[in-house]
């Protein structure tokens, strides 16, 4: 795997993700009622992160959307292939709305620390923060790939899935299959700042997500974590506080030069920085861990 630094200028494939578009007169008002952002917000140089969710206010979905021309062009996680079409088309109702599967056309580029590349084929090159950095997305037809792969590793490092997944768990970026599942409510995930528009109006789950922001409650939190005495850590470990009480679980684990670190959800009580637990094994060994600011210095 290659290790590179949040300074680094880097480019990523995105390509695998799963690529919606909308069409149709409606398509601005249906997605507001869909999405935790406000749509009116995307442009065609600049996408807006959201969630779909469900009417308990727990995650269907996390994606990126962008305008383009006549139409809304969303990506999210390649897990979401089979569901997230079908939960967009199961609320059009009486709306002048279309959504197409475009994922085998358009492909996807990531890049990071540096300005708007140039490339020498026509590409939509739009301003997307998905590291918590400065970024762009490069959306391609499928014939320019090849070419712009090309271009961009003459001048950055690529950064491979293994790369990716250290610096998402270092910048505490929660991803769908890991951090985000049916089970998460968007403000668990640290996602209120990034996804959510209390003015923008109604949406499914709005009310769930308005009534966490009136008490200022929630019942556990994303947080990191580090290895005190460098046990190994691993997705799924339980978290047991003083006295044997249940603190909640590890979602991803990653290694931080000589620091074992992960993300993982605290119960509320456990939460605070500072705090320390165990992390207890499938074999039922256990090694402390210790919570820490997110992102992990």
């Amino acid at each position: 795997m290659a290790q590179f630094g949040l300074t680094d200028p880097l480019f990523f494939d995105l390509s695998t993700r799963v690529k919606l578009r909308i069409t149709g007169a409606d398509r601005v008002r249906f997605l507001n009622g869909q999405i935790t952002n406000d749509i009116r917000k995307a442009t065609e140089t600049s996408a807006v992160e959201a969630c779909v969710l469900t009417a308990k206010g727990k995650i269907d979905a996390h994606l990126f959307v962008y305008v383009e021309a006549e139409s809304f062009l969303l990506d999210a996680d390649p897990a979401l292939q089979s569901s997230l079409q079908a939960r967009l088309e199961r609320y059009i109702i009486a709306d002048d709305v279309e959504i197409a599967d475009v994922t085998g056309q358009l492909f996807i580029f990531h890049i990071i620390n540096r300005d708007a590349p140039a490339i020498s084929v026509s590409a939509k090159i739009i301003s997307a923060n998905r590291f918590e950095v400065p970024g762009y997305d490069i959306w391609c037809d499928a014939n320019q790939r090849d070419q712009i792969r090309a271009e961009l590793a003459n001048e950055l490092r690529f950064c491979d899935d293994g790369c990716a997944e250290q610096l998402r768990v270092k910048q505490g970026i929660p991803r769908w299959g890991r951090e985000l599942t049916g089970d998460i409510i968007p403000v668990e995930a640290n996602l209120e700042q990034r996804c959510i528009d209390y003015e923008k109006g109604c949406y499914i789950g709005q009310e769930v997500i308005s009534r966490m922001k009136m008490s200022g409650q929630r019942n556990k939190q994303l947080c990191g974590l580090i290895s005190v005495n460098k046990t190994a850590l691993a997705p799924g470990m339980r978290l047991i506080a003083t006295g044997g009480k249940d603190a909640g679980w590890i979602t991803s684990t990653t290694q931080d030069r000589e620091q074992q670190i992960a993300l993982g959800f605290v119960k509320r009580g456990f939460n605070s920085v500072g705090s320390r637990m165990d992390a207890l094994s499938a074999e039922n060994a256990r090694g402390p861990v210790e919570v820490v600011d997110l992102p992990f210095p």
